[in-house]
């Protein structure tokens, strides 16, 4: 008998495989960066095929395969919904996913990432909504992903970014220092060597 893990995620992408199924990639509360599958999800019939979505923040039920996980069940949290129906929010959320399968790899749970990461989406939801600029947020995002991986010390020209809560003071900061963030950002994305 498999073990079933129970956790939330956001789907960082997928592909097609085989003649129904598909592979995606989940950043997950719980279990880090997965990889997982789930078969037939492709059919019109599948009751998966609206929840799994890619950039939908979803409660999954994985078993663990001999080497990748399979999901058996999920269901939508109905958070974050509305990032991925404008144009701006959808390049957005695909700039900070592709990020994310580009610096995480295996499976470690990183509990603060996932909060932060979490914190600054509905964030970017609630600016999405009001037509307003999401530079600053991805700005901010990509800053305290790298961070939380550790590529940045606690600089103190950038500790209120990373150490506070998102709230305006923080974004309007991060507009004022944005050239200083961007390098420092360019900088560690460049030693990272990917």
């Amino acid at each position: 008998m498999h073990h079933k893990y129970h956790t939330e995620g956001i789907i960082l992408g997928s592909n097609d495989f085989g003649e129904t199924g598909k592979f995606y990639s989940i950043f997950t509360r719980e279990l880090g960066m997965i990889n997982a599958t789930a078969q037939g999800v492709r059919k019109m019939s599948s009751k998966l095929r609206y929840v799994l979505q890619d950039f939908n923040y979803v409660k999954v039920d994985l078993v663990r395969g001999k080497e990748l996980w399979r999901i058996t069940s999920a269901s939508k949290t109905n958070e974050l919904e509305k990032i991925s129906k404008t144009k701006i929010g959808l390049i957005t959320l695909a700039n900070i996913s592709r990020l994310l399968k580009r610096l995480l790899s295996g499976e470690e749970q990183n509990e603060a990432l996932f909060a932060d990461l979490i914190d600054g989406l509905r964030i970017l939801e609630i600016k999405v909504e009001k037509g307003e600029n999401l530079n600053n947020i991805e700005t901010v995002l990509v800053l305290r992903i790298l961070y939380n991986l550790g590529y940045f010390s606690n600089d103190k020209n950038i500790s209120s970014l990373i150490l506070s809560p998102f709230t305006e003071d923080v974004l309007l900061y991060a507009e004022k220092n944005r050239s200083i963030i961007l390098s420092q950002i360019n900088k560690a994305l460049g030693e990272t060597q990917m």
